[in-house]
């Protein structure tokens, strides 16, 4: 039964340069829900990490150095072993307002920081793709 409950675990890769930021997220995420985890604060490896862990969404902040969220977004969507994966974009470029009426940049969901974690939860789930049912099928 316990192998089960991991099987159900929801991947979420949480690309961000703040490194207290995407470990609190991390902490919390897995508390709170059934999420598997991993942190990024490397920018230029988001990318490699998102081809070897497989998320089924990532968190990713935009003002980063070296490279932006924008940057990484596109090398994840040119990636055929990755386009389907969701993004929902961290920052503090705007407002708890425009990201409540729904935003979006780059055709994907943004929430401001700091992260509310509730809405944060509320997002992961209306983003994350649906899972295979027992025919084989996805939505």
């Amino acid at each position: 039964m316990a192998n089960s409950a991991v099987e159900e675990k929801r991947r979420i890769l949480i690309v961000d340069d703040d490194r207290d930021g995407t470990h609190l997220i991390k902490v919390l995420l897995e508390k709170i829900g059934p999420y598997l985890a991993l942190e990024e604060n490397d920018a230029a490896k988001a990318h490699q990490s998102a081809r070897n862990f497989r998320p089924d969404l990532i968190l990713l902040d935009i003002m980063m150095p070296q490279r932006d969220g924008g940057e990484i977004a596109t090398q994840i969507e040119a990636d055929p072993g990755l386009q389907s994966t969701a993004i929902i974009f961290l920052t503090a470029l705007v407002t708890k307002a425009e990201a409540k009426a729904g935003l979006r940049i780059q055709g994907h969901p943004v929430l401001s920081k700091p992260v509310n974690i509730p809405e944060l939860i509320k997002r992961i789930e209306e983003n994350l793709p649906a899972r295979m049912t027992s025919g084989g099928v996805q939505r």
